[in-house]
This record gives structure tokens, C-alpha cells and sequence, in this order.
């Protein structure tokens, strides 16, 4: 069926040298007429994407053409375009095919007189195949979560194990060999032994020293055993010793009620704001500030540095993501700004362990 041609300036309105319906029936995309929620006029391509003939599809109702969770969405958008609340729309939708099954489309409609009333004309193309990519790729990047998720996860039950080996075995090891080397000190009477003897309790004094902090630094005791607070304040001390950066911090004494998980997330992305603090923000001093409101941690970690550009933000670094990641496997969200007077802000809020699901 030819749709009636309406005067200049119109939106269905051609001049009378353009081959009007020969440019339709060709087009490679749907173009299509409805009027009183009602298809007026289908070329081939838009017929097809239902899998009916054009002759077919004329005098169909938009309900018999839309899954049933789609027809009053529809039909509402054909509403407003018909009555001028929002002229022209563009959207994306689906289609019921006359085989079951719903079928992906982009339509771009506007409202036009046909035959003396108003109705909506436009353009509908399959996207099914961009929904399909979309649907795996989302796919994907859940399943590459999960993984980064469960290897966070093993990594740090393997670091947790392996610092306990450390501080119980070898640094056990370590405090015998001190001991042995101690009393053969006193019983030797040559001060030549005595200075071998002093060497051997001096080098096992800085192995265990060694000891304890390499398993600090896999797994902090004070975490498991005084907080997050306590951890987060030695580590700064630490921090603040070896890079002669000025620390400050601002939480409760007491202990936070933070489950493991929690406590490990938090503790490791300060962690690493702390690292990027070091090598690239030239800053003089660090604020961290640790607070619970309600049941939710929120954790804020500024400088005085450069500060964090554009671009940085734009492409981050393998730092950063690691950081977004981890905020994201314990359920929460950690933005990352430039700060008000210069330097570098980064929030993280953490909902309960066990609680709230992953943030957006």
C-alpha cells in the first residue's frame, strides 16, 4: 500500500521529481506508517522484522506486533508523538516475531500528517546482533570480575597463610639460633669467638626483624587482632618514617565493628592510595579519616600533591582499577578526585560484609 503524500512541508512531504516510493521499497531499513495505533503502510524490510509480508502487516494492530511486557510502553510513545507531548523519539524496543519470540529494534518515529490527521512515520533496523554483542560482553566483563574477585580472594588466604608461616616457623627457627648463639657467647672466653658469637646474634636479630615484617606486610596482625583503625594508624607510622611524609588520621579509638572482608578491602586500597602517594603525587602531607555511619565505612585518603589530572582519571592505571575492583568485589564504591586546594581525594564507602550487593 502507497501511504498518501501530504503537502510541502510535512514530514512525509518529497518533491514530485524524487522517486518517493522507490526509495522506500528499496531502503535497507524498516519504514513504516501508524495511525490510530494501527500499521498504515510497511516496506519489505520492516514487515520482515516480525516475519511478515507487507500485505500481511497492514491493518495489524501495535499489540499483535509487540511482546505483551512491551505494548502499553509502546503504544504510550506512539501516544505522545501523536498528540506533539514529544514529536519525534528515538528508542530502542522490541518486536514480537509470528513465530514466539521477541526480536531487538532501534525505531526512530515523528509525528506527520497522513491523510488530513495525525499519525507517526519512521525507521526501525534490527539491533539484535549489537544486543547480543552487548549481552556477551557484559558477560564477560562479570566473569573477568569474578575471577579478579576469586584471585583477590585466594591471594590473600595465600599471603594470610604464608605470614603466619613466616612469623611462627621460620621466625621460631630464628629466635632458637638467637638463643643457641647467646649462650655459647657466655661460655666462650676468647674475645675473638665472642665477636664471631656477637655477629651470629646480630644477624639473627635482624632475620627475625626481617621476618616480622615481611609477614606484616602479606598480612597485618593488627587487623585481625586490634582493627582497622590500629593497623591503618601503624601503617602510616611506617609510612610516614620511610618517606618523610607528614600522617595524620582521624577515627574512633575503639575498635570498628568491621567484618574481615571489610577491614582487608579497606586496609589494602589505603594501601595502595598510600604507594601512588609516594611515587607520584610529590606530597608533603597525607589525611586519612576512617568513620562508620550506621553500618556503612567510609574511608577518605587526601593529599597536598599534584594532584590527579584528566587524563588520569580517563585511562587510570593499573593501581586504580585494582583499587575500583577490590571497592567493587566488597560490595561498594570508591571514587577518586582532585581535591578542592589541590592534591588528590579518594572516598571508598563499604556497606557491611554480607550485606548490600555490588555496587553499580
Amino acid at each position: 500500500m502507497e501511504p498518501h503524500l501530504p503537502p510541502s512541508g510535512s514530514a512525509l512531504s518529497a518533491p514530485d521529481d524524487v522517486p518517493f516510493k522507490a526509495i522506500v521499497e528499496q531502503s535497507l531499513v524498516g519504514v513504516y506508517v501508524i495511525q490510530d495505533e494501527v500499521v498504515q503502510y510497511a516496506n519489505a524490510v520492516f514487515a520482515g522484522l516480525t516475519g511478515h509480508t507487507p500485505e500481511e502487516i497492514v491493518g495489524m494492530h501495535i499489540r499483535d506486533l509487540t511482546p505483551p511486557w512491551r505494548s502499553e510502553d509502546n503504544l504510550q510513545r506512539i501516544r505522545q508523538r501523536v498528540s506533539g507531548e514529544i514529536p519525534s523519539m528515538r528508542f530502542r524496543t522490541q518486536g514480537w516475531h509470528r513465530d514466539g519470540y521477541p526480536v531487538d529494534v532501534e525505531v526512530h518515529g515523528s509525528r506527520v500528517i497522513f491523510r488530513g490527521r495525525p499519525a507517526v512515520a519512521g525507521v526501525a533496523i534490527s539491533i539484535a546482533d549489537n544486543v547480543r554483542f552487548e549481552q556477551d560482553l557484559s558477560h564477560s566483563r562479570e566473569q573477568l570480575r569474578a575471577l579478579a574477585a576469586s584471585i583477590n580472594e585466594d591471594r590473600e588466604k595465600q599471603r594470610h597463610l604464608i605470614a603466619r608461616e613466616l612469623h611462627d616457623v621460620l621466625g621460631g627457627i630464628l629466635t632458637s639460633i638467637k638463643l643457641d648463639a647467646s649462650r655459647i657467647r657466655r661460655r666462650l672466653e676468647r674475645d675473638e669467638n665472642r665477636e664471631i658469637a656477637d655477629g651470629i646474634v646480630d644477624l639473627a636479630r635482624e632475620a627475625i626483624d626481617a621476618v616480622r615484617q615481611i609477614s606484616e606486610s602479606l598480612h597485618p596482625s593488627l587487623l585481625d587482632h586490634l582493627g582497622l583503625v590500629a593497623a591503618v594508624r601503624r601503617q602510616l607510622g611506617t609510612f610516614a618514617e620511610r618517606h618523610g611524609i607528614e600522617c595524620r588520621i582521624d577515627a574512633t579509638e575503639s575498635p570498628l565493628p568491621v567484618g574481615p572482608a571489610r577491614g582487608i578491602a579497606a586496609y589494602r586500597i589505603i594501601q595502595e592510595a598510600l604507594t601512588n602517594i609516594a611515587r607520584h603525587a610529590g606530597a608533603t602531607r597525607v589525611h586519612v579519616a576512617i568513620r562508620l555511619d550506621g553500618p556503612v565505612l567510609h574511608v577518605a585518603v587526601a593529599d597536598n600533591g599534584s594532584g590527579i589530572t584528566p587524563a588520569e582519571l580517563e585511562r587510570p592505571s593499573i593501581g586504580l582499577v585494582g583499587m575500583r575492583e577490590r571497592a567493587r568485589d566488597a560490595g561498594g564504591h570508591l571514587e577518586i578526585s582532585p581535591g578542592l586546594d589541590g592534591g588528590t581525594v579518594l572516598r571508598l564507602v563499604l556497606p557491611p560484609d554480607g550485606g548490600a550487593g555490588r555496587a553499580p
